[in-house]
This record gives structure tokens, C-alpha cells and sequence, in this order.
């Protein structure tokens, strides 16, 4: 079942939450006790982060220094099958450009098939620390479109290098694109993401997750504006509950989004990171009841060290 089909045969309101492949050398028994605090209340599914490698430097014996290419949070792919194995839920891991060649991303098509796993959410991904601007990998895509071309011509039964497969896929993957309600930090205007989200949707993309926001105005209106823009898929509100007094800079800068002043009021007069949660728990609630009382059938929630707050929210809106 595609995720928007899952979310459209669920009876009443849903939600969703992603977690992170746990560090290189950690067991996965941590990140299961954080599905656990959440999974009692029916999410729809549970998404999967991928991260890229990156450049670090590491001594030798001699003194010296050599640069290495490290993954700090492999496992995505595994991930994505232990969880829909263990419970019975729809996986959807994130498939990036970044840091990835066309043939690793074939690989991964090729592990996800045999799993049974079919959805997946097609991202750029963020640059690499060492670099000023989004480089693509060596025979990488720089685009999410062109992911999603790869994805496309993989459900059509070719390989990267045009060669058929002898079995054809018996459930092609179906696959979801970013939005940016206060849009993408490269993007020039609104307009032009606006255009490229469209792109993206008639390229096949079947529904769209949103960058986190904490003004629900800033949702409606690119709502209004993607569906006069013939964007007529699901577009999920991804939120967030605030879990530190840092967060109140440090989201802004780093995922270019705004802080409603009612929310930046409260915070500023929490004195500790306990009142600044018990702030972002309420907020997120509050946020959550709006958008589910404006139509929308399913919420995503960043839950990235955040569960135990997700799980305040998710059990005032589903007691």
C-alpha cells in the first residue's frame, strides 16, 4: 500500500515520526524503545533518515594524518526492514543525492526490492560540512528530480546503464518530494519553488512532506498557493516540538525557518531547557489540532531527540 493510500483508508486523523539509524558501533535496541513509546498510537508509517559520509581526519601511527570517508549513521536500508519486520508498520526510508553514486543508489533500489519495502522519500540532502555548496558524488545527481528519474526508469525495469532486468519489479516504488512552506534556502522566490515542486509532481512524485514550520499560517498559505499551482498531491505538515532554550536560534539558522513572535515570547522567558519543552510540547499541540482541524488528514513529526516530547503530543491528540 502507497503512503498516500494508507493515509486516505485510515479511519479519522494519523501521524508519522522519523528516527535515525543509530550511530556506527550502537546496537538498534535504543531506537526500538523509541518506537515503542509512539507505536501504540497507530502511526501510519515511520520514516528512516539516510546520511551522507563525510571527510574526517584520523592519526596514524606515525603521527600523521590521513583523510577517510565516513558514514557516522549507516544502515538505512536495514533499518527500514527491522522496524517493518519487527512491527508490521510501512517503512519508508529516505533515499538522497548526497554522498551517493547512481550505481550505490541502484544497490539500494536492488536491497529495498527484496525486502518488500516500496515507499520512499527522494531528497537531495544537505552538502557536505567541508563544502561551501551542494556538490554531487562522483556520477551522482545533483537534483532530487534526477533521483527521481532513476527511481522511474528502475520501476520501468532498466538499470542505470540501460540494461532490462530479467523480472520485472512485481510493486514499483512509489515516492514522496520535499516542500518548503517558507521555501527552499537556494530558491530564489516562491514562485520558482513553487515550479519546481510541480516539476517534481509530474515527474511522478504521489505526495510531499514539508520542511518543519511553527506558524501554521505559513502551511495554509503554500497550500493555497501549490494547489493554484496545479500541485494537487497529499503535502503533509512536517512540525516539531521545541525541546531546548538553543532551539529559539538555533532552528532559524539552520533550517531557515521562522519563529511566530507569540512562540519566541515564551520561550524567551523560560529559564531552563524543562520550561522551554513543556513550551514546545504545548505549542506543537496547539499547531497539530489547527492543522487536523483545517482538513488535514496526517501529520509528520521530526522526532530527532524529541520523542519523549512527541509522545506528550501524540497522546494528548489520540487518548
Amino acid at each position: 500500500m502507497t503512503i498516500t493510500e494508507k493515509i486516505e483508508s485510515h479511519q479519522g486523523r494519523t501521524f508519522s515520526f522519523e528516527v535515525l539509524p543509530p550511530l556506527k558501533g550502537k546496537g538498534i535496541d535504543s531506537l526500538f524503545q523509541r518506537i515503542e513509546k509512539l507505536i501504540d498510537y497507530d502511526p501510519a508509517y515511520i520514516n528512516i533518515t539516510t546520511h551522507r559520509s563525510e571527510v574526517v581526519f584520523k592519526s596514524t601511527a606515525d603521527g600523521l594524518y590521513r583523510k577517510v570517508s565516513e558514514r557516522s549513521r549507516p544502515g538505512t536500508v536495514a533499518v527500514a526492514a527491522a522496524i517493518q519486520n519487527r512491527y508490521r508498520i510501512e517503512a519508508v526510508p529516505h533515499l538522497i543525492c548526497s554522498g551517493y553514486s547512481r550505481l550505490e543508489t541502484e544497490y539500494a533500489l536492488i536491497d529495498l526490492n527484496f525486502l518488500g519495502i516500496t515507499n520512499l522519500l527522494l531528497l537531495r540532502g544537505d552538502k557536505a560540512k567541508h563544502d561551501s555548496r551542494f556538490v554531487p558524488n562522483v556520477d551522482g545527481h545533483a537534483h532530487a528530480s534526477e533521483l527521481q528519474s532513476q527511481v522511474n526508469a528502475f520501476n520501468e525495469g532498466l538499470f542505470i546503464d540501460g540494461t532490462p532486468m530479467d523480472a520485472p519489479l512485481s510493486v514499483p516504488f512509489s515516492y514522496g518530494v520535499a516542500a518548503y512552506p517558507e521555501k527552499h534556502e537556494e530558491s530564489p522566490n516562491m514562485e520558482l519553488d513553487l515550479m519546481w515542486l510541480k516539476a517534481k509532481v509530474d515527474a511522478g512524485a504521489s505526495y510531499a512532506v514539508t520542511q518543519m514550520f511553527f506558524d501554521n499560517n505559513k502551511y495554509f498559505q503554500f497550500v493555497e498557493m501549490a494547489r493554484k499551482a496545479g500541485i494537487n498531491i497529499p503535502i503533509i505538515p512536517g512540525i516539531k516540538p521545541i525541546t531546548s532554550l538553543a532551539q529559539l536560534t538555533v532552528l532559524p539558522k539552520v533550517f531557515k525557518v521562522d519563529f511566530p513572535t507569540a512562540l519566541a515570547s515564551a520561550l524567551m522567558a523560560c529559564k531552563t531547557d524543562a520550561d522551554a519543552r513543556q513550551v514546545g510540547v504545548e505549542w506543537c499541540i496547539a499547531q497539530a489540532r489547527e492543522l487536523y482541524d483545517h482538513g488535514v488528514k496526517s501529520i509528520h513529526f521530526y522526532s530527532h531527540n524529541a520523542t519523549d516530547s512527541v509522545e506528550k503530543v501524540v497522546a494528548n491528540l489520540f487518548k
